[in-house]
């Protein structure tokens, strides 16, 4: 048997980890029926005569209080249980197991409800589609046939041309020209490596000016003045010119490219989201 000394050590331990169990009880971190209730009440009892001091007995009283809380836990979680017709899962499989097959489908069959829909024309509906066809108008007079307009032809002048902006005011060559030089000019000013971005290169303030950019700089890349670059994942297209007009064309085989110059790209990039 241990000495008193050592015994009332022992028991301050023990009542102290009674303790510390039950605040991790009452912190939802353990299962509230872990603790053998009976157990702690024993042990309660064993060591309750070795306390001469307050500290032990307070120590005493706070192992009670837990203890009683972990209960509370343990009702709280009964009550829980009890209304909301819980089953616990391995008396279900137990039961399961011992039931025969023709039990099982008997239970399934009497809480099975299944939804069924069923439709049919009635002559409800067969009376209300004769009146909407009896209400239409005659295929003649719904698809009248309208004539077409006479428009006049003829011939469109140049200045007529210049003035809807179809044609410009000087040459082709010259405007090409002055284009490609624009190009070289600007990518030395702005672009990287040789090259420029196209949207930074055909955008401009207008949507209609845009287009017409990007009318003249398919001429450039055609005639040799210019070529694209295209890359894909990066989702970028830059134009290079060329120091001098490639008027010979190679054995490779051309591409045909296509830049949609829309108003939703115009847009996107007069706000810096399009290069």
């Amino acid at each position: 048997m241990l000495p008193k000394r050592e015994r009332k050590k022992f028991g301050k331990e023990k009542l102290q980890r009674i303790i510390d169990m039950c605040k991790s009880i009452e912190n939802r971190s353990l299962d509230p029926f872990l603790v053998d209730v009976d157990e702690i009440i024993d042990t309660i009892k064993e060591y309750f005569p070795e306390w001469e001091i307050p500290e032990d007995l307070c120590l005493d009283a706070e192992t009670i209080h837990r203890l009683a809380s972990v209960i509370r836990l343990q009702s709280e979680w009964v009550k829980h249980r009890s209304t909301s017709l819980y089953t616990d899962p391995f008396l279900i499989e137990e039961k399961l197991e011992r039931m025969s097959k023709e039990e099982i489908v008997e239970i399934f069959t009497s809480a099975w409800c299944p939804i069924v829909e069923f439709e049919q024309i009635s002559l409800h509906s067969l009376a209300e589609a004769i009146r909407y066809w009896e209400s239409l108008l005659p295929l003649k007079d719904r698809w009248k046939e309208f004539l077409p307009v006479e428009v006049e032809t003829g011939l469109a002048t140049r200045e007529e041309l210049v003035q809807q902006r179809i044609l410009r005011d000087k040459a082709f060559s010259e405007e090409l020209e002055n284009f490609w030089q624009e190009l070289t000019m600007r990518t030395e000013e702005m672009g990287e490596n040789g090259k420029i971005h196209y949207w930074d290169f055909v955008g401009a303030e207008t949507y209609e000016e845009t287009v017409h950019r990007a009318f003249m700089a398919s001429f450039l890349v055609t005639y040799g003045y210019a070529t694209l670059e295209i890359h894909l994942l990066e989702e970028e297209n830059f134009i290079r010119p060329c120091e001098k007009p490639i008027t010979k064309i190679g054995e490779k085989q051309l591409v045909s490219i296509a830049i949609p110059i829309t108003t939703e790209n115009w847009m996107k990039w007069k706000k810096g989201e399009l290069k």
